[in-house]
């Protein structure tokens, strides 16, 4: 048996998708059929990993979300593209102006172009029992998964003063929706009376845990000992860029995170905050928005 452990691969392309989801792939299937050479880098922890079916995507209603990251990595190696397992922990800018990505296992690509599409991470409520059921019977989208839970006893856990955004249309798909104000959230007196006239029960109270039943959710407890029925929790999370591009100081340059920080690495490394104004470039000859942000391909003042 040998002792000696595998090198360490370099590859090099024209640009380096960080994030195989669908923001990832959409951006690199634009960049192949512009005929360039691109890699994807792919974690395999897409955010929507809970979730059994997609839904409100034309074309793919109630498809898995695992099943569309498959359809798009078939068509973007269709082109030419390389969709490649892998994690990348590091970034930076080389002497030559190109970037090197560093991978776990001590791999890299070493690329002229770096688009960060590693998408969002959901900040749960420190609140028993949610991140068990989270993307079943816990959600936080009436768009998502809504029709789903159509006539269900829907318990929706209001913790932050945005939280009752949703409510009225949580109210269209179910006549059995309490609304929780979670640890005394500051929300406005008048909407609370306006839940009220509208035949929503509204309680206040601190929930202690989401009671698991047979088949899933039964309820959720509070710290007084009150407890609601459910069938489904509604509760909003909160958003934060998945860091595997946490910035970190490199002797005079630094690492960029995928939120678009540029400093001294310049414009071509692109992350969320630079792709969001070019969004419609990404699905323009589809007729339709993609299902996240990314930016691909635009020719910079610098060119390739």
């Amino acid at each position: 048996m040998s002792d000696h452990l595998p090198r360490p691969v370099e590859r090099h392309c024209d640009v380096a998708v960080v994030g195989g989801s669908a923001a990832g792939l959409a951006a690199a299937l634009q960049l192949v059929r512009q005929r360039r050479s691109v890699i994807v880098v792919d974690a395999g922890d897409p955010r929507n990993a809970p979730a059994d079916h997609m839904h409100g995507y034309l074309g793919h209603e109630g498809v898995p979300p695992a099943e569309l990251t498959a359809i798009g990595r078939d068509e973007v190696r269709s082109y030419g593209g390389e969709v490649v397992p892998g994690r990348a922990v590091d970034v930076w800018r080389t002497e030559d102006g190109r970037f090197r990505v560093a991978l776990v296992g001590g791999h890299s690509i070493v690329a002229r172009r770096v688009l960060a599409a590693t998408g969002l991470v959901d900040e749960l409520p420190d609140i028993d029992g949610l991140a068990r059921h989270w993307g079943r019977d816990v959600i936080h989208c009436a768009f998502c998964h809504g029709y789903e839970v159509r006539d269900r006893r829907i318990v929706q856990i209001v913790t932050h003063p945005m939280g009752l955004h949703p409510t009225t249309l949580l109210r269209q798909l179910s006549a059995r929706l309490t609304v929780v104000i979670h640890d005394d959230v500051d929300v406005e007196g008048g909407e609370l009376k306006r839940l009220r006239a509208g035949g929503i029960e509204v309680a206040r109270g601190v929930v202690r845990r989401v009671i698991d039943g047979a088949a899933g959710v039964a309820g959720v407890e509070l710290v007084d000992g009150r407890r609601l029925d459910a069938d489904t929790v509604v509760v909003g999370p909160r958003f934060r860029g998945d860091d595997q591009l946490r910035p970190r100081p490199r002797g005079s340059r630094r690492c960029v995170s995928p939120l678009g920080e540029r400093d001294r690495l310049g414009p071509s490394l692109r992350g969320r905050a630079d792709v969001e104004r070019q969004t419609e470039r990404l699905a323009r000859g589809g007729g339709r928005r993609p299902p996240a942000r990314t930016r691909a391909g635009r020719r910079g003042r610098r060119g390739w």
